[in-house]
């Protein structure tokens, strides 16, 4: 008997390729999203999009209340570290007030089980590196903010009313669905690698490096670029793990009562500069860039320890080489100028 499953965000794009995932597997998909960077296109024949805001409390009661979901994957918020900078109380109310509503209206409808799109924000600027889960949070942006606030809030709903919780930290998702139907489509694009790719197509001005001066081995950022379809994958792993009765000893301030808190990432670091020579290796062309600087919230290293996910799923993410990974994004780009507009 299929599964029954609410995604939000999921015409985004991680949330559409665990939706092609799910579906993939037979389960039954529900999709809340209003649209505003996610896609119609992206979601396969079938799914049921309800397109609504978050901010609708009757629309997303009135969503839950249909009963027997198996669980809530949370993709739908704002996530650009920039962006937050500027505009503080818009990530932490949208992000934070909104996701915790969501959080308190799962338990009101008896929702047993709840998967956080999180990220590696909540870290900042960490001393140490690769970063492993018990690192200090410490974030460095309102964004990086508005997702631990997420994470405690899962934690009390964990503590007091039972909800089994999975929190996924992604590092940089990256690449594109290798079957070339999904991919990664925003307007305006932020993504370093899809820039790039455009960039190298004569699509967009050269590229804008912001920071070469930042104690790196060539002065830009490092950054552990993870494949967007191993990040669905790992969403699958942490749903397997929340199972009543989880470990109830651990450190509250790190992990959930109940479920999984896992960093995602390849381990591996790339700075700006060496994305875009894979870019310029994959296309057949140079990537125009030029030199900017720095934007406030971007930390120097971000490089995942992806030990525990290891040790407790056997995760093995499919695609971990950078040039595999521009390879996927280079192929979706290619062939869809428009984005889903194709």
């Amino acid at each position: 008997m299929a599964r029954r499953f609410l995604v939000t965000g999921g015409a985004g794009y991680i949330g559409s390729h665990l939706v092609a995932l799910l579906c993939a597997r037979g389960e039954d998909v529900v999709v809340l999203d209003n649209l505003s960077t996610g896609h119609r296109a992206a979601l396969p024949d079938g799914v049921r999009l309800v397109v609504a805001e978050l901010a609708d409390q009757a629309a997303v009661d009135g969503l839950l209340a249909e009963g027997n979901w198996d669980a809530v994957f949370h993709f739908a918020a704002l996530s650009e570290v920039g962006a937050s900078m500027r505009e503080p109380y818009r990530y932490l109310l949208d992000n934070a007030m909104l996701g915790t509503q969501l959080i308190a209206a799962c338990v009101r409808h008896g929702v047993r089980r709840f998967v956080l799109s999180s990220t590696a924000a909540v870290f900042g600027s960490a001393a140490v590196s690769p970063i492993a889960e018990d690192a200090p949070i410490d974030p460095g942006s309102p964004y990086g903010e508005s997702k631990h606030m997420l994470e405690r809030a899962l934690y009390w709903a964990g503590r007091i009313d039972g909800l089994h919780s999975g929190v996924l930290r992604y590092f940089n998702a990256a690449g594109a669905d290798p079957s070339g139907r999904l991919g990664e489509d925003h307007d305006p694009e932020t993504h370093l690698i899809p820039l790039a790719i455009d960039a190298a197509l004569g699509r967009r001005p050269p590229l804008l490096v912001f920071g070469t001066d930042y104690a790196t081995p060539d002065g830009t950022c490092i950054r552990d670029y993870v494949h967007v379809a191993d990040l669905a994958e790992a969403h699958l792993l942490a749903l397997d793990h929340l199972t009543p009765g989880g470990d109830q000893n651990r450190d509250p301030d790190r992990v959930h009562e109940g479920g999984v808190t896992w960093n995602l990432g390849t381990e591996t670091g790339h700075s700006v500069l060496e994305v875009l020579q894979a870019v310029a290796r994959v296309a057949g062309r140079p990537v125009p860039h030029e030199p900017a600087p720095r934007r406030p919230g971007d930390p120097p290293v971000l490089v995942a320890s992806a030990r525990r996910i290891r040790a407790e799923a056997g995760w093995q993410p499919r695609h971990p080489a950078l040039d595999d990974i521009v390879r996927t994004a280079f192929a979706w780009r290619e062939a869809h100028p428009n984005g889903y507009g194709d």
